[in-house]
């Protein structure tokens, strides 16, 4: 092959950079094919479009010069050569190879996933070609990580591991070292605020109890940086404007394991606030603006509170679509009063508009599901309140773990954004497998299945068929939350359930019943929603213990010519309720409250003649901006009784409608269901007292009254209630953050109790007097039981579940404890 030497050289010259501008010039020739030899991985057209070069170019020294140096850009080839051959211009490359596997060893203290951030700042990935220069500088930024935190001694080595097909192994090894303690931490400058202040308001420390086993002295250059802000802001609050940190100085002993942090600092004068003036565009809005600004004039300047006020006035313009207004504020001191005027600026921007709404992360639920929350509206001005309204909505609904929001600037236009909403489905169903441990109570168990966001259409769908010791049931539901498009909804619900109390921590009796019940309800505002039922119900009772509070009830019904008559009723109900919500979520909310009233009553003409109501409140208030602690109280109220009369008597509310107390969900520690009156036997001369044909409800005892003895029996119900519960939301221990939605831990304390108003202990006065003693009088409602403890609720797969550990703080004879429980599909 004849080469042009001089050619040849000078393209050697070119390629290599080699700066020799000396060497002997050469004619430009035209290019009449180009080739390229030596590539394995990168593809020929790849390289050809790296090469600013195409056949029928003049190429010349400069071009050939700025060829060479975009295939060295290219970050494919760590050796590039060029020679010519009469018209033909033939590119050599020897490619950088690639990385296939990169492994570390000796990184204890620092975690894999911590070291790969680093290195893929660098741009050392797997599958990706390598810079073989870059080796020593990966060396020192991984040791300059190390440094970051702390680990002074560390040392790190990298090789490479050659593989075939130009592949190569990554391999780095670490010498950790120990990390650098503090061993004291100095404040200079400072004479308003002690050592021990400012140095308490910092999270590096040079003191650790030897009981905080979680406390460690480790110096972090990060962490300082966080801690001048933090002093700075300490000052600044507090009225010291011109406060600034004049130097830091860290110095390090001579192995290394120990370090000594001087802080400078320049205190200055402390400043009140002359003035506060709104410059800038206002919108025509001064008045409204300056009632949203809470600083006084003589009071003292608080860097915080100006940003506060910044914050929110920014946060009001984007009320208004102004989604990206420029607040700021500027000081005017004046050192002679020691006073500082704050201007504060506003410039709104351009009002944005909102072109599309976007959803993602919503594999199971449909768009329109979550579009028919919006009230954020396409087309409209961009909101920042209707977008957090939106968020809310659909935290409420309760399918998702998460909700985020982000807004996209339209290429092109500068009044344009969209609006994309993604979020994280959870579980929205349950399968309700429930199983209860306690002192007294034992196993437990119970089963069922519901969906409320059947096939991702936002319905909820009911389908329980559930086999317990005390219950066969199976109830089938549907409801519509959006029946109509303007959110009235619409269900319907067929049940069958057989009953039996006596298995159920209840004094015996048996309820077989079916039914069926339809409902709506319709938004009254954002928060507000009100909603009204209607229900036939069909009971039939039996084996009904003759216990002296139910006297009453069976002989207004009974037949009292046979003691062992089934009775059955058939009702026709009503139902009514409110609901306001301002939670932030529909599982574990953190923010806001929500208030339920709720009633029914039958029909007049209906065999039971009744009304029982309802009040359920709840209110969270987050304690930290992270919402991670959170204050929650709850509270319930009920009541129920009869209306009309009944073959000459007053009607009662059936005693299977009674409210119940205990469990876990209300007043914990307790068994479920045992809070409350529980049901008593009057005997005499070893007789059963027999249902009293005047309908009264107490005993007639034949024989001698000092023989009647009381014997007490399970637990009935009342026919009013009230509980109050309060807890301290706190961080779950040990768990991972991504897991903070859907596991949740709480200190709590309830107190409560379930009373029966139609109860009159003097009935019973005739009784003998020692045996008299023995009946409590359940219509006290005073005999408030309360406990305290633990509870651990996680939304898993299978539903909700709930685990608590309480302790009773006050009870009384014949209540029954409950240590632990655990429960599957319920949640509050």
């Amino acid at each position: 092959m004849k080469l042009n030497k001089t050619m040849a050289s000078m393209l050697l010259i070119g390629a290599t950079f080699s700066g020799a501008g000396q060497a002997a010039r050469f004619e430009p020739f035209v290019v009449e094919d180009i080739k390229v030899e030596g590539l394995q991985r990168v593809a020929l057209g790849a390289a050809l479009l790296n090469l600013p070069v195409n056949v029928g170019d003049q190429l010349d020294e400069v071009s050939l010069q700025r060829a060479m140096k975009s295939l060295y850009r290219s970050s494919n080839f760590e050796d590039v050569r060029a020679v010519r051959d009469d018209g033909t211009l033939i590119i050599t490359v020897r490619e950088r190879p690639t990385i296939s596997s990169i492994n570390l060893d000796g990184n204890s203290d620092i975690k894999d996933e911590q070291l790969q951030e680093s290195l893929d700042g660098s741009g050392i990935k797997i599958g990706e070609p390598l810079d073989r220069t870059v080796l020593s500088e990966i060396e020192t930024g991984l040791q300059d990580f190390y440094y970051s935190v702390g680990k002074y001694n560390a040392k790190v080595k990298a090789q490479l591991i050659d593989l075939p097909r130009n592949r190569v192994e990554l391999k780095l090894t670490f010498e950790e070292g120990a990390a650098a303690e503090i061993k004291q931490i100095n404040v200079v400058g400072n004479e308003v605020y002690p050592d021990k202040e400012l140095i308490g308001q910092l999270e590096l420390t040079d003191y650790v109890a030897w009981w905080d086993f979680f406390g460690e002295r480790r110096y972090q250059k990060q962490m300082l940086e966080g801690d001048l802000e933090t002093i700075t802001s300490y000052y600044q609050d507090r009225g010291y404007i011109k406060f600034k940190v004049d130097s830091t100085q860290v110095s390090m002993t001579p192995d290394k394991k120990g370090l000594y942090v001087t802080i400078n600092v320049e205190e200055g004068e402390q400043y009140n606030v002359k003035e506060v003036n709104l410059t800038g565009d206002l919108l025509g809005k001064r008045e409204l603006l300056e009632s949203l600004v809470p600083i006084e004039s003589g009071t003292l300047y608080n860097a915080a509170e100006v940003t506060y006020v910044e914050e929110v006035i920014s946060k009001f313009l984007g009320r208004f679509g102004y989604a990206y207004p420029t607040v700021k504020t500027y000081p005017e001191i004046d050192d002679e009063t020691n006073e500082v005027s704050l201007n504060i600026n506003i410039d709104p921007g351009k009002r944005i508009y909102v072109r599309n709404v976007n959803f993602s992360g919503n594999a199971v639920t449909k768009d329109e599901v979550l579009r028919r929350e919006m009230r954020q509206m396409e087309g409209a001005w961009l909101s920042n309140r209707n977008i957090e309204l939106s968020k809310s909505r659909l935290n409420r609904l309760g399918f998702f773990e998460t909700v985020e929001s982000t807004t996209t600037p339209v290429p092109g236009s500068d009044d344009q954004v969209d609006v994309d909403f993604t979020v994280k489905e959870q579980p929205s169903g349950s399968f309700n497998f429930g199983v209860g441990f306690g002192t007294e109570s034992g196993l437990s168990l119970q089963f069922g299945l519901s969906q409320s966001n059947f096939m991702g259409t936002g319905n909820s769908v009911g389908l329980s068929i559930n086999t317990t010791d005390y219950s066969k049931s199976i109830d089938v539901s549907y409801t519509d939350p959006y029946f109509t498009r303007y959110g009235v909804s619409g269900g319907v619900s067929v049940y069958w359930s057989s009953f039996d109390a006596d298995e159920y921590y209840l004094e015996s009796y048996k309820n077989d019943s079916y039914g069926i019940a339809f409902n709506t309800s319709w938004p009254l505002n954002e928060y507000n929603r009100l909603g009204l039922g209607f229900g036939y119900r069909h009971n039939e009772l039996s084996e009904v213990s003759p216990y002296q509070q139910v006297l009453t009830f069976y002989n207004i019904y009974a037949d009292l010519d046979d003691a062992d008559s089934t009775l059955a009723f058939d009702n026709f109900e009503l139902n009514a309720s409110w609901n306001r919500s301002t939670l932030n979520r529909g599982q574990f909310p953190t923010d806001g409250d929500s208030q339920k009233l709720s009633g029914k009553v039958t029909i007049p003409g209906s065999d039971n003649e009744y009304f029982k109501l309802s009040f359920d409140s709840s209110y969270y208030q987050p304690i930290n901006r992270a919402h991670s602690w959170v204050f929650l109280a709850r509270g319930k109220l009920g009541y129920g009784n009869g209306y009309g009369t009944h073959n000459g008597h007053d009607q009662i509310l059936p005693f299977w409608e009674n409210f119940y107390a205990g469990g876990s969900t209300i007043l914990r520690g307790f068994e479920t269901n045992s809070v409350g009156p529980r049901a008593f036997y009057l005997t005499g001369n070893s007789s059963d007292c027999p249902p009293d044909s005047s309908g009264f409800g107490g005993c007639q005892i034949v024989g001698d009254p000092g023989e009647i003895s009381v014997d007490e029996g399970s637990s009935i119900g009342g026919n009013a209630i009230a509980t109050l519960s309060f807890e301290l939301i706190v961080p779950t221990p040990f768990l991972d953050e991504a897991y903070s939605k859907s596991v949740r831990t709480s200190l709590f304390f309830d107190a409560g109790n379930v009373w029966d108003t139609e109860f009159d202990i003097d009935k019973y006065r005739g009784t003998a007097q020692s045996e008299f003693d023995e009946i409590d009088d359940y219509a006290d409602w005073n005999r408030i039981r309360a406990s305290t403890g633990l509870s651990v609720q996680w939304i898993s797969p299978m539903g909700p579940m709930i685990f608590s550990l309480a302790k009773p703080l006050k009870e009384y004879e014949g209540d029954k404890d409950e240590v632990f429980s655990f429960n599957i599909g319920r949640t509050f």
